[in-house]
Formats: structure tokens, C-alpha cells, sequence
């Protein structure tokens, strides 16, 4: 099916305000647009609901056309280091909009409030200059299950609520975050949490102590606290860095039931003898190093 023609204007639109990059030569007047290339992705209906484009050499700010595609779902703009400017504002007329996902490129300014009047279920937009706090606006967002804003400027606390449904990604690593985390993020449906690289607070066992099938938990390079002794961390768990922060007590011994692919536990005030057996053997001594007083396999022997 030939696509709509409103559609194809927008998206040759698009192309003139990125500067009609050669990469973008298949989009031509006159012709079928949901066969142009797969950076473009029609329905059955011949509307424009997908836009992915990757690595295009332009140096202009990010297209307002993209409001004009009323019923685009998915807006990818990844590895375009010449890509910047604010996100614009006619992306509040995308009420369809599930997935917008900006890396690589220099959007920078706060978070726009008018994506809230979106369907946004994924939101992802790393390594470019995002500042301010995150809004509280954001859990009004009642489909977003990935939120992905790391590699940013954002101070200030994490907001509760952010993430709804099943199979969560909450990743905000590497920016200027304080305060505690929410202990609500306890209670969700939740596969990743990665806050590491920020100067959060408190004590985040909470997070630990779940039965949800959580896989990923990053909470190095902070400042948080607490006695990981007696702590019990998720069985599904499979990626655990607790690495430079103020952690006190001894090694948890539920690890040792729990098959990690990575571990660290290394710039802490940890102390005591490491427990042993079952899975705790795969772990080497960087997983320990620079502690208060731990000792025992693989770091050396405590003393009698």
C-alpha cells in the first residue's frame, strides 16, 4: 500500500530540515514511502508510525516535522553527535508516541512538560545535556516502563512512581542525582535499576529484599550506606556492582546461592571473613579489594 501522502510531506520535511543527507537519498517525492528504506516503517494502513535514523552526518537542530506524523509511534535519533537543540515542541502532538529514543546526540535544556501529553512506554535519551531535575510530571506517564536518561546533567532527587506496568528499566546513571532512592522502586515489576555515577544517599536494602525477578542492580559510585550483613539479594539476580560507596558489616551470605555474572563490592568499609562455597568461588579479588578488613578467599587469609 502507497503511504499516505500527508505522511511522505512530513517525512521529506524531515529530510530537508536534517539538511538532505546523502544517507536519506531514497526519500523522493512522488514515490511509495513505506518502501523507501527501513529507517521507515509503515502500518497496514500506509501511515508512518516508526522513524529510526542512525549515524546521519548533519550538523542542524533535531526536525519539528516529526509533530506532523500523527501517528508515530516510534522516534529513534541515535549516534548523531551534530543533532542538537531542545526536543520540540510539536512532539506534544504526537499522542500515539510509545518509544523516543535520543543518544549521542546534544539535545540539551530540562525535560519538556509537554511530553506528558504523549503514550510514551519507553523513554530513552543518554549521553547529551539534559539539566535540571527529573519531573515528578514523568509518572503521569501511565504506559512508561523504560526510562533510560543516563549520561546526562539531572540534579536534584529521583521522583517516585516513574515506572508502571511489567519488566522495568529504570536506568538515570552517570549525572548529578542526590537524596535516597524511593523505596517504592521495592515494590515494581522491576528487570534493571542502574543509578550508578551520582551522589545518591541512604540506604537502599530495600531494593534487595524482593521477590520480584529483578536482573540488574548498578548502584556503584555513590554515597550510600548500610549493613549488607544479614542483607538477601534476588535470587534472579545476575548483575550486582555495590562498588565505592560506605558499606558496612560483612558479605552477605545469600550470595552465595545466587549465580551473578558480575560482582563488586570493592571501595567499601566492608570487614569480616568472605563466605565461601557454591558460587561465591567464581569471584576474584577485585570483586573485594579496598575494604576496611575483609579477608578469606581470594583475598588473603584472616588472621586467627
Amino acid at each position: 500500500m502507497d503511504c499516505n501522502s500527508n505522511d511522505r510531506s512530513a517525512l521529506l520535511k524531515i529530510k530537508e530540515q536534517l539538511g538532505n543527507p546523502l544517507e536519506l537519498s531514497s526519500w523522493l517525492p512522488a514515490t511509495n514511502c513505506c518502501a523507501w528504506d527501513d529507517s521507515v516503517i509503515c502500518s497496514d494502513t500506509g501511515r508512518i508510525y516508526l522513524v529510526a535514523l542512525f549515524q546521519l552526518n548533519v550538523t542542524t537542530s533535531i526536525p519539528s516535522a516529526y509533530g506532523d506524523l500523527p501517528m508515530l509511534q516510534t522516534i529513534q535519533l541515535d549516534s548523531m553527535p551534530g543533532l542538537h537543540g531542545p526536543i520540540p515542541s510539536s512532539f506534544a502532538k504526537l499522542s500515539h508516541l510509545e518509544l523516543l529514543d535520543i543518544t549521542g546526540t546534544q539535545v540539551y535544556g530540562p525535560i519538556p512538560d509537554f511530553l506528558m501529553k504523549t503514550n510514551l512506554s519507553a523513554l530513552t535519551i543518554t549521553n547529551s545535556k539534559l539539566t535540571g531535575p527529573i519531573p515528578q510530571s514523568l509518572s503521569r506517564l501511565s504506559n512508561l516502563r523504560y526510562l533510560d536518561l543516563s549520561g546526562n546533567m539531572l540534579s536534584g532527587s529521583i521522583p517516585p512512581g516513574l515506572l508502571h506496568g511489567s519488566f522495568q528499566f529504570l536506568i538515570l546513571s552517570n549525572n548529578r542525582l542526590t537524596g535516597e532512592i524511593p523505596e517504592d522502586y521495592a515494590n515494581g515489576d522491576i528487570d534493571t535499576i542502574d543509578l550508578s555515577h551520582n551522589q545518591l544517599t541512604g540506604d537502599p536494602s530495600l531494593l534487595f529484599d524482593t521477590v520480584k525477578p529483578m536482573k540488574k542492580i548498578d548502584l556503584s559510585w555513590n554515597k550510600l550506606e548500610f549493613d549488607m550483613t544479614k542483607v538477601r539479594f534476588p535470587y534472579h539476580l545476575n548483575y550486582l556492582d555495590l562498588s565505592h560507596n560506605r558499606i558496612k558489616g560483612g558479605v552477605s551470605k545469600s550470595l552465595k546461592d545466587i549465580n551473578l555474572e558480575h560482582f563488586s563490592v570493592s571501595y567499601n568499609e566492608l570487614c569480616g571473613e568472605i563466605p565461601t562455597g557454591r558460587y561465591m568461588a567464581k569471584y576474584q579479588a577485585y570483586s573485594y579489594v579496598n575494604n576496611k578488613c575483609l579477608c578469606g578467599t581470594p583475598l588473603p587469609p584472616c588472621e586467627k
